[in-house]
């Protein structure tokens, strides 16, 4: 997943003071577009490489500003052998550095990561837990890498905004946002409950493969009809 800076971050996000932008849509649209993208795509999935909670939570934070494709090349090896924070200390920084040396910000991420499994193995017993705030605690981990693990690993209903979400949450109006936050807290209230738990992936992979940031694919989108963007070249 791309663009979370890889340092740690605050344990609780404050709410925005601000007050929140409408979407742009009827609750009706709204829920029309999100049965469109669950009719095609039922359970859509994340697209990084993982074996258990750990190995993800480890996954996602070495996401931050890079590709999935990356990651997954040097985490399927690691995986294989190294799939809990014990074994994680066990092999070490320096070997964690070699292996992951071909993802951006490598140095720093693989001492966040050994800085989380000692963590996870000190307060909570080798397991990942279960709570936002705790997520929050370990060293590397922000607020959209706890919202991945979260509703990934655990099928709780968050809502990760990675770039893909914050610029389509904007681009086409369905939550306005100047912040990754302000967008998530958006979605949070517009999208129907029972479109919650799978939104984000829907709305990520589709503004990785249709809506791209430089030029929509409007002619391939399959809420066209219902999109209010002004760059949507398929309006009538």
């Amino acid at each position: 997943m791309a663009s979370t800076p890889a340092g740690k971050k605050s344990a609780t996000a404050p709410k925005p003071k601000r007050t929140l932008k409408r979407p742009r849509y009827t609750k009706a649209e709204i829920h029309a577009i999100f049965a469109r993208f669950h009719a095609a795509n039922p359970e859509p999935t994340g697209e990084l490489h993982y074996v258990n909670p750990y190995t993800l939570l480890v996954a996602v934070a070495l996401s931050a500003q890079a590709t999935d494709v990356g990651v997954n090349k040097a985490t399927r090896p690691l995986f294989e052998t190294v799939d809990t924070p014990e074994k994680m200390l066990a092999l070490g920084e320096d070997a964690l550095r070699e292996a992951i040396r071909t993802i951006g910000l490598y140095k720093t991420k693989a001492k966040n990561v050994i800085a989380l499994s000692r963590m996870l193995v000190d307060d909570y017993d080798g397991e990942v837990p279960r709570d936002r705030a705790a997520l929050e605690r370990l060293p590397g981990v922000g607020r959209k890498t706890a919202n991945v693990v979260l509703n990934i690993a655990f099928g709780q209903p968050t809502i990760a905004v990675d770039t893909h979400l914050f610029r389509l949450g904007n681009r086409i109006g369905l939550a306005p946002g100047k912040t990754p936050l302000e967008v998530e807290i958006s979605l949070e209230k517009a999208v129907p409950a029972d479109f919650l738990l799978h939104a984000h992936h829907w709305l990520i992979l589709h503004g990785r493969y249709i809506c791209k940031a430089r030029k929509p694919e409007c002619e391939k989108c399959l809420i066209a009809d219902l999109c209010k963007s002004p760059e949507n070249t398929q309006r009538r």
